[in-house]
């Protein structure tokens, strides 16, 4: 942890302060149990309102108000708290070079202020850029290339030949490249398919653990630069996510999807293969999107649709048993109403 001024912290968030500059903090706390020495910040209106009961030294918020403490003001305050965050707890990799237990292939290419830790594996022509971490027992296939700047938490496995753009970060146990789910009917058993495409991730990717992104089994499954996958999602073979897309935890996209740009999608939601998904769609959590969508919509519901006809729909589940009861009245009385017709014809 490290300590910060308020100057510092407000140049850092482009704001501006609301009372002694020079005061410094040391830590982040939840606006109720923040005290002296402490920063916090509010999103929420409703915390506002109790801003002069808090304890701590600062508080970031979007707009001056009257208050027992320093403020800093700025746009975003959530943006803000996690560039607070950064200042004050996370420290500079000190590089540590390839360490004893290591094992790196004699034709690889390590960039300068690496560290590898021990009980990694890096294969035959990787190549590794500057100031790039892997925790212990990374391993790495022949012919891949990783980029500056990247961290891979422990038990990552890259495959063969595939590309890691800069800054990006895998969480424990992230499998990159491995095979597609593709087999080829041959009566009652199944040929696999090579799959001899690869992976293409680009810059400032954050991936989940256990995460699989599967390969190609012809040209490149792509994540594009920006993009951010929570925990055991799934990509399979052959997929394309635009940039800036984000993806709750046990997501699946089906093999050959296309995925537009700063997309949503939320937890266990899927999409079936093939299909093109346009920028700017949200999908809520557990909906299946089965066919090809425009962008800018939001979706839910198996099969996706509209979000307000889904609420319209979900609400209407809960009186399918006295809608069906009605129903079953209302076909007595009509048959009642038809024979007693017959018996006056």
């Amino acid at each position: 942890m490290c300590k910060a001024t308020l100057a510092e912290l407000a140049a850092l968030v482009d704001g501006h302060i609301l009372g002694d500059e020079s005061l410094e903090v040391q830590g982040f706390a939840p606006f109720e149990t923040a005290g002296e020495g402490d920063i916090t910040f509010i999103t929420n209106p409703k915390y506002l309102k109790k801003l002069g009961e808090t304890r701590a030294t600062a508080v970031i918020v979007n707009q001056e108000l009257a208050a027992p403490c320093a403020l800093i003001v700025c746009a975003n305050p959530y943006l803000a708290f996690a560039k607070t965050l950064k200042r004050l707890y996370v420290k500079p990799q000190v590089p540590l070079g390839i360490m004893s237990g290591a094992h790196v292939h004699e034709s690889s290419s390590i960039g300068d202020a690496v560290t590898i830790h021990p009980g990694c594996h890096i294969g035959a022509n990787v190549t590794i850029g500057a100031g790039t971490t892997l925790q212990p027992n990374v391993v790495v296939y022949p012919d891949v290339t990783i980029g500056e700047g990247c961290f891979f938490h422990a038990g990552v496995i890259i495959r063969e030949a595939c590309h890691i753009g800069n800054r990006v970060i895998l969480q424990p146990s992230v499998v990159i490249g491995s095979d597609g789910f593709g087999f080829a009917p041959d009566g009652e058993r199944y040929e696999k398919i090579p799959q001899v495409g690869n992976v293409v991730i680009g810059d400032d990717v954050e991936i989940g653990a256990g995460a699989c992104i599967d390969r190609a089994a012809l040209g490149s499954t792509r994540i594009e630069k920006g993009c951010k996958l929570d925990n055991l999602v799934h990509i399979a073979h052959n997929v394309t996510i635009g940039a800036n897309t984000v993806m709750a935890a046990q997501v699946g996209i089906a093999g050959s999807t296309t995925i537009g740009q700063h997309c949503t999608f939320g937890g266990q939601s899927a999409a079936s293969g093939h299909v093109k998904i346009g920028n700017n769609t949200m999908v809520g959590g557990k909906s299946a999107i089965v066919s090809n969508t425009a962008g800018g919509r939001v979706l839910s519901g198996i099969p996706a649709m509209p979000h307000r006809d889904w609420l319209k729909a979900s609400m209407s589940l809960v009186k399918l048993p006295q809608m069906r009861q009605n129903l079953n009245a209302l076909n007595k009385r009509v048959d009642l109403l038809e024979n007693t017709l017959k018996e006056d014809e």
